[in-house]
């Protein structure tokens, strides 16, 4: 599969993103500028952190109408794998491609630490590798984190298996303490109902090798790639 990891100004997880894919899946990796308008050849494409366009006005809400994004939500809509990983969240959410949106974080600050998330949903291609209720560790480094959904779209989420990860303890409770940045129902990540749009906001290009504190990442690349 060849996939494509978009480059926004300000983008400033792409390199990470681009490591991880090349050592998982060796050449077919390529970076794709934000004035692109093709995303033909690929398979698969990852909307990386950073602060896109500065994130002046909103997280995300500049980068919703760069270029690119107009042909990620045409491939979007044929099926293709789309991920979005923190700010990539954001502008998924901003772009209507995933439901809800991301806040300032709870505390008002930025928050730079790993933390703990639960497998729920592992029925999903980015998490067909895992097993149901697996708790993975991985690195958050946001400001803007906070998902927010209202309640009677919760529903909706809980009903068509969308939430696809929630924050957790060691053990994998759900409790407060555990939830870092205050998101509805512990919410760490969210997919599409169709299935191939997956959004969140910790960070698996960050965790694929033991000498960055944790590999639970690669759980989750490896299940997209494969």
């Amino acid at each position: 599969m060849k996939f494509g990891v978009v480059v926004f100004p300000g983008s400033n997880c792409d390199h990470d993103m681009y490591h991880a894919l090349k050592i998982l899946a060796g050449n077919e990796v390529q970076f794709i500028w934000h004035q692109d308008t093709s995303l033909a050849g690929f398979d698969g494409v990852v909307l990386p952190g950073g602060f896109s366009y500065g994130d002046y006005l909103r997280a995300g809400a500049i980068a919703r109408f760069s270029p690119i994004l107009q042909e990620i939500i045409r491939f979007a809509k044929k099926g293709k794998i789309v991920l979005g990983i923190c700010n990539g969240f954001q502008v998924l959410t901003e772009s209507g491609l995933l439901p809800g949106a991301l806040m300032r974080n709870q505390n008002l600050r930025f928050i730079c630490k790993h933390v703990y998330i639960r497998t729920e949903n592992n029925q999903t291609v980015f998490t067909k590798g895992l097993k149901s209720g697996q708790i993975l560790r991985i690195p958050i480094a946001h400001g803007e984190g906070k998902y927010y959904i209202d309640d009677h779209n919760l529903k909706k989420l809980d009903e068509h298996r969308q939430i696809v990860f929630r924050y957790c303890s060691p053990d994998g409770q759900l409790r407060d303490e555990y939830n870092p940045n205050g998101s509805k129902a512990s919410i760490a990540g969210v997919i599409n109902k169709e299935g191939n749009v997956l959004g969140m906001m910790p960070h698996p290009e960050r965790a694929i090798e033991l000498l960055l504190g944790s590999a639970d990442g690669r759980y989750l690349l490896e299940s997209m790639i494969g």
